[in-house]
């Protein structure tokens, strides 16, 4: 066979094998898309950081302090509380009156008061809080309470303990349990049920609904209500004078015990006070 043609022959051979080879391949990289490429879709592990054995301008400037000259020791827990003033079992209290304020009512300028105490640790303390009127130099419904304050959660307090009612009316002595602290948006709650002579039962929430008690002008169910808008300046967060003006208004059997007395049962009263605490 000629040199020409033989020539020929094997390139038709190797353009036919060739065509084959790719195609093989093209199947292959259709069915494992990420093999047999050059540019694969695999994320890539990071490459490992190059150690520079120069120091940078930071490291550089890095001063260490010296080693310490005297080394501690073990310790009692008081000891080392009293040293590091963090001791988280220590007693502390505060006193605060929450409303010093004169008011005028139709009996004449009035003394209201509103306060309470406290001594403790973090999670159990002795609670005392008071509130009255005083009107023409004479004691009106006033009630104070001993209690003993646990706290149970963040925000949150169960309290019992007793109450007792003095004053121009005749006096009463209750049972105290309930809960009080902070609610979403800084609201103040306060909640408690009282358990008292001869069957009376009260809830305090700025109101009273328990069982009638008509020496103390209260009747059954919810007795009154009070509400208070009050401008206070802060002197300092300790002391704080304020006016303000307050509505109140006796409810049911209460009301109608009001009126008996000469009593109007709304009332709207402008006030003058202080708050303070230490």
């Amino acid at each position: 066979m000629p040199r020409t043609e033989l020539a020929l022959l094997y390139g038709a051979l190797a353009l036919l094998a060739g065509s084959f080879a790719l195609g093989d391949e093209a199947q292959e990289s259709a069915s494992h898309p990420y093999h047999g490429s050059s540019q694969s879709h695999e994320p890539q592990p990071p490459a490992a950081p190059t150690h520079n054995d120069e120091e940078t301008t930071s490291e550089a400037a890095h001063v260490p302090p010296d080693p310490p000259q005297h080394p501690m020791g073990g310790m009692p827990y008081q000891e080392m509380a009293a040293m590091m003033q963090m001791d988280d079992s220590a007693r502390v209290g505060k006193v605060l009156f929450d409303q010093l304020e004169r008011r005028n009512t139709a009996e004449g300028n009035a003394a209201v008061w509103d306060a309470e105490g406290w001594y403790g640790g973090d999670y159990n303390k002795v609670w005392l809080r008071s509130e009255g009127e005083r009107v023409g130099g004479t004691t009106q419904n006033a009630r104070a309470d001993l209690l003993w304050d646990y706290t149970f959660a963040r925000w949150w307090s169960m309290q019992a303990g007793g109450r007792q009612d003095f004053g121009r009316s005749p006096s009463r002595t209750w049972a105290a349990i309930g809960v009080q602290g902070l609610a979403p948006y800084w609201f103040d709650i306060e909640t408690t049920f009282y358990v008292g002579e001869q069957g009376r039962t009260a809830v305090r929430l700025k109101s009273e609904y328990g069982k009638a008690d008509p020496a103390r002008q209260l009747g059954s169910g919810l007795s009154d209500l009070e509400i208070g808008l009050r401008l206070r300046y802060e002197v300092r967060r300790e002391f704080a004078p304020y006016v303000g003006v307050v509505w109140s208004r006796a409810f049911g059997g209460t009301a109608d015990r009001v009126r008996e007395s000469g009593g109007n049962a709304r009332d709207v009263q402008f006030v003058a006070g202080l708050r303070a605490w230490f």
